[in-house]
């Protein structure tokens, strides 16, 4: 994402709707990788180097919580609680992906700069939100 891209969704008058802006993206990105992973999960374990079933597992987990994330940020404002939450998923998601790679995955080339790459744009959403509810708390 460029950074023209993402100044264009945090500028609002209003913090509550830079929050929800960067939660429905999340939303979006999350879903989308989660369809992939789980409709295309045979040929994309032979791309990353990573088992089809782990990818079919993990696709289906990211559907659902690309949904609740969807669903927090259709909110009108949406509670800190939650908010939290997916701020720290989303830094815990990014932690193991990097993990991931010395601990249990001996990927593909293109695996070794998919996780990392998809690890830290789950980081740069968390950051996003954490700045926005710092923001919308203010």
């Amino acid at each position: 994402m460029s950074a023209t891209l993402i100044g264009g969704i945090a500028r609002t008058a209003r913090p509550q709707a830079a929050l929800r802006r960067f939660l429905a993206l999340d939303s979006v990105v999350t879903t989308g990788n989660g369809l992939a992973y789980a409709a295309f999960s045979a040929p994309l374990g032979r791309l990353l180097g990573v088992g089809q079933g782990l990818l079919l597992g993990l696709g289906i987990l990211l559907v659902a919580y690309g949904a609740a994330v969807g669903l927090l940020a259709s909110r009108g404002r949406p509670p800190v609680l939650p908010v939290k939450l997916v701020i720290e998923t989303n830094y815990a998601w990014a932690a193991l992906s990097l993990a991931s790679l010395a601990l249990w995955f001996s990927p593909t080339a293109a695996g070794a700069v998919w996780i990392p790459v998809q690890g830290l744009v789950v980081a740069g959403f968390a950051l996003l939100q954490q700045l926005a509810l710092r923001s919308a708390a203010q």
